[in-house]
C-alpha cells in the first residue's frame, strides 16, 4: 500500500532500551497466554495467514497451532482495496468465524480502521469476543504519538490481546534505521507485547533490532532474498509471518493450472481432494486443540494439504515469496 509522507510528529528522545511489555497473563484468557507464549527469540513462531475460512482450516490441519489473517486477502476477496480501511466490517465478521476454530487467531487490522483511538479500541474489543488472542496495527508512516495512542486504546479495551505493533518504515519509507527504533520505542512504551517491522530483510539490522529491543518480540516478514527462518532464529527474531503470501500463491497456482488446461497440458503441483476440501465446510469449531510447540505440530497422515509439493513449517520452499 502506499503510505502518506513522512510524519508531523514523532519521539525526538533518544532510543533507549526499556523492559518488554508484560505479555497477557492472569487476566487474560488462557489461549491469549498460550499465543504470547509461542513468541520465544530463537525459537520463532511461523506465522501463515489465512483469507476465509477453508484456508484457515487446512493451515491447522497442517498443525499450526496459531494462524494470522491477511487483511490483502480479505480485502481482495471481497473486491476491496487493502490498506484503505475498507474491510473493517469484512474483517470482523472473519474474526467471528474464525474466532471458535481449533487454533488461535490473530488478526491483520491494518491501522485499525480508524484514525481515532477510541474507535479502535472498540473494535480490538469486538475481536477479543470472538475468541481472537491477538491484533496486529500498522502505523502506515503516519503520526507516531496517534499510534501509541491507538495501542494505549487497545491494551484497555481489550487487556488480553497479543498487540502487535508495525511500522512501515521498511515497507513504504526510506528504511531508516534510527527511524524505526524510534518509532518501536514509542510503541513498546504504550504497551505493545511485539513489534513487527515488514520490509528488514538485512540479518546485520535484525540483528541489532533484535539485541536493542531486549526481549520484546520482533516480528519479521519471509522475504524471497531475506534470510531463511533457521537463520532468522539465530538473529533472535521471535515471529516470522507470511503475510499474503500464501494468497497470492493460491492464485498463483489457479493462474498455472487454467493456462495449462488451455495448452492442452495436465496442470502440475498438489491439490487437495474434493472430499478434503468438503471436509473443511463441517469442522466442528471449539477452542485451540493442537498441542503445544514451538508454533507447528505434527498433522498426521491424510492431513489437508499434504503429500508432493506441500509446503511444511520451516521448509525452504516457504520463503520463496
Amino acid at each position: 500500500m502506499t503510505a502518506p509522507g513522512e510524519p508531523t510528529t514523532e519521539p525526538t528522545t533518544e532510543p533507549t532500551t526499556e523492559p518488554a511489555a508484560e505479555p497477557p497473563t492472569a487476566a487474560a484468557p488462557p489461549d491469549a497466554a498460550a499465543f504470547a507464549g509461542l513468541h520465544r527469540p530463537g525459537e520463532p513462531l511461523l506465522l501463515p495467514c489465512a483469507w476465509d475460512h477453508a484456508s484457515a482450516f487446512a493451515l491447522a490441519g497442517r498443525g499450526f497451532r496459531a494462524v494470522g489473517t491477511t487483511s490483502l486477502g480479505v480485502a481482495a476477496a471481497a473486491g476491496l482495496p487493502d490498506g484503505a480501511s475498507a474491510t473493517r466490517d469484512g474483517t470482523l465478521r472473519l474474526a467471528r468465524t474464525l474466532g471458535p476454530g481449533p487454533f488461535l487467531l490473530t488478526v491483520d487490522a491494518e491501522d485499525g480502521f480508524s484514525d481515532d483511538p477510541e474507535e479502535v479500541g472498540e473494535f480490538a474489543r469486538e475481536l477479543a469476543a470472538a475468541g481472537v488472542v491477538g491484533v496486529n496495527l500498522e502505523d502506515a508512516l503516519g503520526p507516531a504519538d496517534r499510534h501509541a495512542a491507538k495501542i494505549a486504546a487497545v491494551r484497555a479495551a481489550a487487556p488480553g490481546l497479543f498487540v502487535n505493533a508495525r511500522t512501515d518504515t521498511y515497507w513504504c519509507g526510506d528504511g531508516s534505521f534510527a527511524r524505526t527504533v524510534r518509532r518501536l520505542d514509542a510503541y513498546r512504551e504504550a504497551g505493545a507485547h511485539g513489534v513487527f517491522v515488514p520490509g528488514l530483510a538485512d540479518p546485520g539490522a535484525i540483528g541489532e533490532l533484535a539485541a536493542h529491543l531486549g526481549g520484546l518480540p520482533l516480528n519479521v516478514l519471509l522475504t524471497p532474498a531475506g534470510p531463511t527462518v533457521p537463520h532468522l532464529a539465530d538473529l533472535g527474531v521471535s515471529r516470522v509471518s507470511l503475510g499474503s503470501f500464501l494468497y497470492r500463491r493460491a492464485l498463483g497456482a489457479a493462474l498455472e493450472a487454467v493456462e495449462d488446461v488451455r495448452a492442452g497440458r495436465t496442470p502440475g503441483g498438489a491439490a487437495p481432494a474434493y472430499a478434503e476440501v468438503r471436509a473443511l465446510g463441517t469442522v466442528s469449531p471449539g477452542p485451540g486443540t493442537a498441542s503445544p510447540g514451538p508454533g507447528t505440530v505434527d498433522p498426521g497422515p491424510g492431513a489437508v494439504g499434504s503429500g508432493p509439493g506441500a509446503i511444511s513449517p520451516g521448509s525452504p520452499r516457504a520463503a520463496s515469496g
